[in-house]
C-alpha cells in the first residue's frame, strides 16, 4: 500500500512567503472656489450638494465600514478596509473631509492605527505630494514645497512620519526621487511601464525592461546620483487593469483568486500588489468596497497568503535588485508626462473622441510664465520681513493646517525677522497666499481631461486669477493682460469660447471676489438672517458697528455700517450699506467704502423716513444721493448664498402654490376618481395638482417628528392609484435613508420605544413592497454594532416584544441574525 507523506512544514514555509498588498489612491481634484475656499453647489452631483459629498457617501465612508456577506447575501461582518489595505489620501481631500464628515475622517485615521497592529508597527497610510502637481514638470522649489507640505500634512493627520509617498499620477524622474530621498521617504509606488532596467545588486550590468515585463513581485532599490537611495514598488498592471476597467470587483472572491493567480511556484518571497484609484471601491464600481472587503476577508480566513503593506514587506525583505526608471514617466500617459503639456493623444474621449488637446502646451506655457513672473515679486516683497523666503513658504503649511489666531501668532513669531505691524502682516499673508495659489494652479487635473473650458481647467485658472490679484495688491504689478494673451494661444474645441482667453473671460473672471463684493453679499444677507449683526460666511466675517432692519409687509429695508474681514489674509474693509427688498426677487442695494459717520447718520434718517412713509421714490432718490448710481441686485451675489436667499424668498410663494394645488386636489378628488373608474383620462391640470401635493407630502414625511405609518401607506397608495412616479426618487431615498439612520442613532444613545421600533419596521416593509430601495448601509452598520453589544455584554432586551421587533429590523436591513 502506497503511503502518501504530506510535508506540512514545507507548505507552511511556502505560504509564509506569499504576500498581498492592495493600494488605493484616494483623491479628488480641488473644487473649492478660489476666493471663498468652499465648494459651491454642483447640480450634477444631486441629490448631494457636490461631488466630494457624493463620492464620500459612495466610497470613502463606506470603506470605513465595509460589509461582508454570507451565501444568502446577509451581513456577517463589518470591517474597516483601511486597516487591511495600503492607501493614500490627497491632503486637499482630507482637509475638506475634516470639516464635512469628521466621523469618516477619524475612521480613516483609525484604519492606519489598526494597520500598525496588523503589520508589525508599519502603518498602511502613505503620504502624497500635497497639491497633486506633476512633479517632473515642476521647478525644483515647487517640488520641495510639495513634498514638504505633503509630509507635514501627513504628520498632522496621522500622528507619525510617513514611510512612503505617492507621486501624483505616479509621475517620476530622478530629480523628483532625489527630493523624496532628501526628506527621508523610504519608498514610492510606480507603474510597471516606468521601469527601464534592472540588475541584481552586486552585478555590473543592467538588463533592459521591454513591454513592461518587470517582475512586480519584489521591491527594487534605486540608487540616486546624490548617493541617496529609495525603494521602488512596481505594481501588477494586469490585475490593476482588471479592477479599474474589467469588472473584477463584481466578485470579491474572484478578485482574491486573480491576485493569488499572480504568484509563481518558487520559494522566493513574493509580493503581489496593485495600485488603482481608490474611488474604484464604491464610486466607479457600485458596492466595490464590499468586493474589496470580501477579497481581503477571504485571503485572511483561508490563510492562502498574508496581507501586508509596503513598509512591513520592505523591512522583512529588503531589495535584492536595483532598478532604473524611465525619466518623466507616469501611470496614465503612455508617452511619459506629455498628457500634461502636449496633444499626445491621451484623452478621455470627450467630443466623441474628435476633440484635440492642442490647448495643453499653451496652457502650460502661460502658467509657467505667470509662476516665473511671481517669483521676483515674492522674493523682493517677502524679503522685507523674512530672511529665507522659500523656507518660510514651506513652513506656511503650519498655517494652512491651523488658521487659528494662536497658530498665526506662533508662525509670525518664528518666521518674521522683526515684529510686524498689522498692515505688514496682511502684506506678508497676501504674498504667501499668492505663492499658494501659484502652486495650486498646476494641479494635474487641469490637463487630464479633453477641453480647456472644463470645470477642472476653470478651477486652476481661478487659482491663477487669484495669484494675479495678489500680485496687483502687493506690488502694483499688472499681469492679467499678458496672461490672457498667452492663454489666447490655447485653442478651445468649442466655438463659444474660442480659446483659453475666452474661457478666462467667461468662466473665471466673473467668479472673482473682493471684500467689496463680500460686503454686498453681507448687505443682502442681512435682510434674511435671524442674527445679522455678526455673520461668518465662507472665509470671511462681518461685524456691524450699526445695523437696523425695518419691515413693512412684503417689503424690507436694511441699513448698516460694517467691517468685513478676510480669515485668510486678515485684511479688512469698513463700509456703509443700504438694501431694499420689494418682494419676489426684486432687491436693490448700495454700498460705500468712504462714507463718514455724519453722512451715514444723515442718510439713515432720510432713507428710514421715506420707507416708513411708503415713499419708495424717496428711498431710491436717497440711495442715489448718498451712494451714487452704482447698485447691486440679487444676481451679483455668490452662487451658494444667492440660492439660499432665493430659497428663502420663494418658500413663502411655494406655500401659497401648495395651498392652491391642495385645494384643487381636495375639491376635485371625487371627480378625478370618477373619471378614473370610468376609464376616462384625467386632465393633465388635475394630475399636475395630484403630483405636486403627493410629492410635497412624501418629501416632508421623513422630516416629521413622528413617522405616522398610515400616512406613508396612504401616500404610496395614491401614487399607485394615479399612476404617477416620484419627481425626485433619489432625493426621497436619501431622506428616507437619513431618517432611518437618525432613529437608530437615537436608539443606540438613549433607547427606542417599542412603538418607534415597530414604525421603522413598517416603513422598511412598505418601501420594500414598493421596490423603493433606500441606501441603508449606515443603518446596517449601526444595527450590526447594536446587535453585538447585546450579544457581547449579555444585555437583556427590554421585553420579548421589543426583541422580536429588533430582530425583525435586522432581517429588513439584511443583517444576519442568530435567533436565540
Amino acid at each position: 500500500m502506497l503511503s502518501l507523506h504530506i510535508d506540512y512544514s514545507r507548505i507552511q514555509f511556502f505560504m509564509s512567503k506569499k504576500f498581498i498588498c492592495i493600494h488605493g489612491h484616494f483623491y479628488q481634484p480641488p473644487r473649492e472656489n478660489a476666493w471663498l475656499e468652499v465648494i459651491e453647489q454642483q447640480e450634477s452631483a444631486a441629490p448631494f450638494h457636490d461631488w466630494n459629498e457624493r463620492i464620500n457617501f459612495e466610497c470613502y465612508a463606506t470603506n470605513t465600514v465595509a460589509r461582508v456577506l454570507d451565501s444568502e447575501n446577509r451581513i456577517v461582518k463589518i470591517q474597516n478596509n483601511y486597516s487591511r489595505m495600503s492607501y493614500n489620501f490627497g491632503p486637499t481631500l482630507l482637509s475638506w473631509m475634516e470639516k464635512a464628515d469628521i466621523d469618516t475622517y477619524r475612521l480613516i485615521q483609525e484604519g492606519d492605527r489598526q494597520s500598525r497592529k496588523h503589520f508589525s508597527g508599519h502603518g498602511s497610510a502613505v503620504a502624497q505630494v500635497h497639491s497633486h502637481l506633476i512633479l517632473p514638470l515642476a521647478n525644483l522649489q515647487d517640488k520641495i514645497t510639495q513634498v514638504y507640505w505633503g509630509l507635514r500634512d501627513f504628520e498632522y493627520r496621522f500622528g507619525r512620519k510617513p514611510e512612503g509617498m505617492w507621486l501624483a499620477e505616479t509621475a517620476a524622474n530622478t530629480d523628483t526621487l532625489e527630493v523624496l530621498a532628501d526628506y527621508g521617504i523610504k519608498y514610492t509606488i510606480l507603474a510597471p511601464r516606468q521601469a527601464k532596467a534592472i540588475r541584481k545588486i552586486g552585478n555590473a550590468d543592467f538588463q533592459a525592461i521591454h513591454n513592461e515585463n518587470i517582475d512586480t513581485r519584489r521591491p527594487y532599490l534605486c540608487k540616486l546620483p546624490s548617493g541617496k537611495q529609495i525603494a521602488l514598488f512596481f505594481y501588477n498592471g494586469n490585475v490593476a487593469q482588471g479592477v479599474a476597467f474589467e469588472g473584477l470587483l463584481n466578485s470579491g472572491k474572484a478578485f482574491a483568486n486573480r491576485l493569488l493567480g499572480a504568484f509563481d511556484g518558487s520559494d522566493e518571497p513574493q509580493l503581489v500588489h496593485i495600485a488603482t484609484d481608490g474611488e474604484s471601491y464604491g464610486h466607479h464600481h457600485r458596492l466595490g468596497e464590499m468586493a474589496l472587503a470580501d477579497c481581503l476577508n477571504h485571503i485572511e480566513e483561508k490563510s492562502i497568503a498574508k496581507l501586508t503593506n509596503y513598509g512591513e514587506y520592505l523591512e522583512m525583505f529588503p531589495p535584492q535588485y536595483e532598478a532604473q526608471i524611465h525619466e518623466n514617466s507616469s501611470w496614465s500617459c503612455v508617452h511619459g508626462v506629455e498628457r500634461w503639456q502636449s496633444d499626445c493623444g491621451c484623452n478621455t474621449g470627450g467630443g466623441y473622441g474628435r476633440w484635440h488637446q492642442r490647448w495643453r502646451a499653451p496652457l502650460r506655457f502661460a502658467l509657467n510664465w505667470l509662476r516665473d513672473e511671481l517669483i521676483p515679486i515674492y522674493e523682493a516683497e517677502a524679503g522685507k520681513y523674512i530672511t529665507d523666503v522659500w523656507k518660510v513658504r514651506n513652513e506656511y503649511i503650519e498655517v494652512l493646517l491651523d488658521r487659528s489666531e494662536e497658530s498665526i501668532d506662533r508662525f509670525m513669531e518664528k518666521q518674521a525677522s522683526r515684529v510686524l505691524t498689522k498692515r505688514e502682516k496682511v502684506h506678508l499673508f497676501r504674498l504667501l497666499e499668492m505663492q499658494r495659489n501659484a502652486i495650486l494652479m498646476f494641479s494635474s487635473c487641469g490637463w487630464f481631461f479633453d477641453e480647456i473650458s472644463g470645470l477642472e481647467n476653470a478651477q486652476i485658472l481661478q487659482y491663477a486669477c487669484r495669484a494675479i490679484h495678489y500680485a496687483r495688491q502687493v506690488a502694483d504689478v499688472e499681469l492679467e493682460t499678458e496672461f490672457i494673451f498667452r492663454l489666447s494661444q490655447a485653442p478651445s474645441n468649442l466655438p463659444e469660447y474660442g480659446d483659453g482667453g475666452g474661457v478666462y473671460e467667461k468662466n473665471v473672471r466673473p467668479a472673482a471676489v473682493d471684500l467689496t463684493r463680500v460686503g454686498m453679499h453681507y448687505a443682502a444677507s442681512s435682510l434674511f438672517e435671524r442674527y445679522p449683526d455678526k455673520l461668518d460666511f465662507f472665509n470671511y466675517s462681518a461685524t456691524s458697528e450699526f445695523f437696523k432692519r425695518i419691515e413693512a409687509g412684503n417689503q424690507m429695508l436694511a441699513i448698516g455700517r460694517t467691517v468685513v474681514r478676510s480669515k485668510i489674509t486678515h485684511s479688512e474693509k469698513h463700509f456703509s450699506f443700504a438694501v431694499l427688498h420689494l418682494g419676489q426677487l426684486n432687491l436693490i442695494g448700495n454700498i460705500s467704502l468712504n462714507m463718514d459717520r455724519a453722512e451715514f447718520d444723515e442718510m439713515y434718517e432720510k432713507v428710514k423716513s421715506s420707507f416708513e412713509k411708503v415713499d419708495l421714490a424717496g428711498v431710491i432718490s436717497a440711495f442715489q444721493k448718498y451712494f451714487g448710481p452704482e447698485k447691486f441686485t440679487i444676481w451679483e451675489l455668490f452662487k451658494e448664498e444667492k440660492q439660499k436667499i432665493i430659497d428663502q424668498i420663494t418658500e413663502k410663494n411655494l406655500r401659497d402654490v401648495e395651498t392652491s394645488f391642495r385645494k384643487i386636489y381636495e375639491n376635485n378628488y371625487q371627480l378625478m376618481s370618477g373619471l378614473l373608474v370610468a376609464g376616462v383620462a384625467v386632465p393633465d391640470a388635475y394630475k399636475s395638482a395630484v403630483q405636486y401635493v403627493l410629492d410635497r407630502d412624501l418629501k416632508n414625511f421623513f422630516y416629521r417628528e413622528s413617522l405616522e405609518i398610515n400616512d406613508l401607506k396612504r401616500y404610496l397608495d395614491e401614487f399607485k392609484k394615479w399612476n404617477i412616479g416620484f419627481t425626485d426618487e433619489s432625493a426621497f431615498k436619501l431622506s428616507a435613508s437619513e431618517r432611518i439612520f437618525d432613529e437608530l442613532k437615537k436608539a443606540k444613545r438613549v433607547g427606542i420605544p417599542l412603538s418607534k421600533l415597530q414604525s421603522l419596521n413598517d416603513v422598511l416593509t412598505i418601501l420594500n413592497d414598493m421596490k423603493v430601495k433606500p441606501n441603508v448601509w449606515k443603518s446596517q452598520n449601526l444595527y450590526f454594532d447594536m446587535m453585538h453589544q447585546f450579544d457581547s455584554r449579555n444585555r437583556a432586551y427590554p421585553s420579548p416584544e421589543w426583541k422580536e421587533a429588533f430582530l425583525l429590523l435586522g432581517d429588513l436591513l439584511n443583517v444576519k441574525i442568530e435567533k436565540v
